[in-house]
């Protein structure tokens, strides 16, 4: 039996607070799993600096009603993360104007399309009558000791990626986001090498002009990631490559739908027999991925484009059924 439950409405104060707990660690794994770094706690605060622009401590007290200390160690923590800044107030030297830094106008990015998830599953849990506030507790808490909260939330934000998802072609204007999502990727993992900063500074010429196609991932009019199929000598043979995502919208398995493009593109547009990548072996999610999609290894011949490659994999598209 749950001994809280038998406590009745004597025992709402801590019904309440397991249940804050229960909903803050799962926020926690969503934010894990998106690779954002923000603590569950902190939204109210955040929130609050994001709506009002310019905020004092003061009106964040008045507004949220929190104690003192609770808001101080708030803060501290914001700005230990960077995603808050200070500013003295011009008219009285005594107060701080706080407001987002620009990694926490990132960040807010990154957490609002989270947030709306959040609230569509949350309204979701909740929409079940009762007669008592406990008894609505207890629909409320069978709910989340049933469905997983985080993966419920997961599920609708990367439905809803899907479906806001659009895929086009190479522009001219999208020029500079194939260059910049792609050296962005290339500084977190390796290093850019001259042949990279070569191709990726004049994609017409090195890959629309000879015949290759790039694609970009627009998502909330933005665009979110790149790939291209890329011609590699006289053979008629293309690469799958410099395919690259956001930071912000990791987590959203675009890659893999510009791959999933990419593929069907080469099989039923231009009616390829295959295709192949080059990576590295360091990148063990991304050749798990390949291995998905059909690819197989076959030998690294010695002078390949990228000093950084050590596997070079091969799809059939004649025989592969994509999964």
């Amino acid at each position: 039996m749950d001994a809280l439950r038998g406590l009745g409405e004597l025992g709402l104060g801590s019904r309440l607070k397991r249940i804050s707990e229960i909903i803050m660690k799962e926020t926690q794994l969503i934010y894990d799993y998106y690779s954002i770094d923000f603590d569950p706690y902190l939204f109210p605060i955040f929130k609050l600096i994001s709506n009002k622009k310019d905020v004092t401590n003061s009106e964040i007290q008045n507004s949220l009603q929190y104690s003192q200390p609770a808001i101080t160690q708030a803060l501290n923590k914001l700005n230990n993360k960077g995603l808050i800044t200070y500013v003295q107030d011009k008219s009285d030297k005594r107060k701080k104007i706080i407001s987002l830094s620009g990694k926490g106008e990132k960040t807010l990015k990154q957490l609002t399309p989270i947030w709306n998830s959040i609230d569509v599953v949350i309204k979701e849990f909740l929409l079940e009558t009762s007669c008592s506030l406990i008894e609505h507790l207890n629909l409320l808490e069978n709910k989340l000791n049933v469905n997983s909260f985080s993966n419920k939330v997961i599920s609708t934000l990367n439905t809803d990626t899907k479906q806001a998802l659009e895929i086009v072609t190479f522009k001219d204007e999208y020029a500079t986001a194939f260059y910049d999502l792609n050296i962005e990727w290339l500084k977190m993992y390796f290093i850019v090498e001259p042949y990279d900063e070569e191709v990726l500074s004049k994609p017409k010429k090195y890959i629309i002009n000879k015949g290759g196609h790039i694609f970009y991932a627009i998502f909330n009019n933005e665009i979110v990631g790149t790939v291209a199929l890329m011609p590699i000598g006289d053979d008629g043979l293309f690469e799958l490559t410099k395919m690259a995502v956001s930071p912000k919208y990791r987590g959203f398995k675009i890659g893999q739908k510009l791959m999933q493009h990419c593929i069907d593109f080469a099989k039923d547009e231009m009616q390829l027999p295959e295709l192949v990548l080059y990576s590295n072996t360091l990148l063990e999610n991304a050749i798990y991925i390949y291995r998905k999609y059909g690819f197989i290894e076959v030998p690294l011949e010695t002078n390949t484009p990228y000093k950084r490659s050590d596997i070079k994999m091969v799809l059939n598209l004649k025989r592969n059924e994509i999964i």
